[in-house]
């Protein structure tokens, strides 16, 4: 390389990793190459929210060219990337086009696991995304306005059933915000079918939700989903998904509700480099969290394998990807003093988790203190504030959130994209009105 040529570093994703790495490389003699297949960071934690009608997009997104206006040394490119050719240093673009880089980051995060049952997705779309966030949204809102349509109570139930599988944090904001919409928020505003017959399913194979938390969290987070009427059920691991049905073994919940939230895999990158990977497809990396046998390869968040420092594998969690973004952008600003045989390891300061279970409810573990309740969801909601980008988007949600605790209502309550197939209640609601 010559001399007087920056460096070229690559980094693939503009998630939490990725977007902290090129940051904190702001002032270093490098030339930065940010490639995501989407032209916004999106903050994923609470795209729950997008999907139950609290928040809009714009809310929890933010346009990655926006984040780095004044940071000169990045270069953003809206791109799909399907191979890392190591021997080579390039990626390859789906476009073919091949981008050559000194140093690569992979932070191109996880997708959701259907454990080979890829015909799942269809019916049971995952929480990763804006446009899942949406399709979610919609099926809620335009199940009620199809259940407002319906005298029969047996016909109408399953527009009003509700089914999130998977126990873990996500599945679990998600089922008590679907609990607020369905049997509180919006219930004043439907005349012809009760709360009481709104039923929202929270489906866990193991045997309990939020296994990664203390087992007394686990319990009062069963106890606060209860208390909003969702049914738990625990060690019901799910053998079929079909149109507008969930198979629990012998039992089946008929609803056009039904989110994925029971596992994700690494992101298909993963697979194309030279690397060892577990069983979610996650790149087995070095302390350092390069590749062994390529170590101007970097691999952080949830597309990286890693342990603590007692052992155990660290969480799929935003502030796990930040910190190695942070490392990273270390040891790539001064390679003279950081090379390869010389690196520190990364070692992750765990400050806690926390998950929210509805309006002023959550669970927290704060470095061994157990929070639960109003407490804990207040200091939930403060700390997402902080990780969102951009001083708009903070004071947005806080308004919105602010509004939503008072009045109890949900402002983004649209349906705009109607399905395809034509909706026969219609004609059930004209028949009626001409029997009256």
């Amino acid at each position: 390389m010559d001399s007087g040529k920056k460096r070229h570093i690559v980094i693939i994703g503009g998630g939490f990793g990725g977007i902290k790495t090129a940051r904190m490389l702001a002032k270093a003699d490098v030339d930065i190459t940010l490639i995501d297949k989407t032209n916004h960071h999106l903050f994923q934690p609470l795209l729950y929210q997008v999907a139950t009608a609290a928040l809009s997009p714009g809310d929890i997104a933010v346009p990655i060219r926006a984040v780095f206006g004044k940071q000169k040394n990045v270069q953003v490119i809206l791109g799909e990337v399907v191979d890392v050719l190591e021997q080579q240093k390039q990626i390859r673009l789906k476009d073919d086009r091949l981008i050559t880089f000194d140093s690569l980051v992979v932070a191109c995060g996880a997708q959701y696991n259907y454990f080979g049952n890829t015909a799942w997705q269809k019916y049971a779309p995952g929480l990763k995304t804006i446009s899942n966030a949406l399709t979610i949204r919609e099926r809620i809102l335009l199940s009620l306005e199809k259940a407002e349509q319906i005298d029969d109570p047996e016909e109408r139930q399953k527009y009003l059933n509700f089914v999130v599988i998977g126990g873990g944090p996500t599945g679990v904001e998600m089922a008590g915000a679907i609990a607020e919409i369905a049997k509180r928020n919006m219930m004043r505003d439907f005349t012809n079918f009760s709360k009481d017959e709104a039923h929202v399913y929270l489906v866990e194979a193991g045997p309990r939700i939020l296994n990664g938390y203390d087992e007394t969290l686990s319990d009062k987070a069963v106890i606060m989903l209860e208390d909003l009427g969702v049914e738990v059920l625990h060690g019901k691991p799910v053998t079929q998904i079909e149109k507008d049905k969930v198979f629990l073994g012998e039992q089946v919940l008929e609803s056009p509700n039904i989110v994925w939230a029971a596992g994700v895999v690494a992101n298909p990158v993963v697979e194309t480099l030279d690397v060892e990977k577990d069983r979610a497809g996650r790149a087995i990396v070095s302390p350092d969290m390069s590749l062994p046998r390529h170590r101007d390869v970097f691999v952080i968040g949830d597309a990286a394998y890693a342990e603590d420092d007692n052992g155990s594998p660290l969480p799929a969690l935003a502030p796990v990807a930040m910190q190695q973004g942070k490392f990273l952008a270390k040891l790539i600003a001064d390679p003279q003093k950081y090379d390869a045989e010389t690196r520190p390891a990364f070692h992750y300061m765990d400050k806690g988790s926390m998950a929210t279970i509805g309006r002023a409810r959550a669970v927290a573990d704060i470095r061994g203190l157990k929070l639960s309740g109003f407490f804990a969801w207040l200091m939930w909601s403060v700390i997402h504030i902080l990780f969102l980008i951009g001083f708009r988007n903070r004071l947005h949600v806080f308004v919105e959130w602010m509004w939503h605790y008072f009045t109890y209502k949900r402002g983004v309550r649209l349906i705009t994209d109607r399905p395809e197939e034509p909706i026969e209640l219609h004609q059930q609601g004209r028949a009626r009105e001409k029997a009256i």
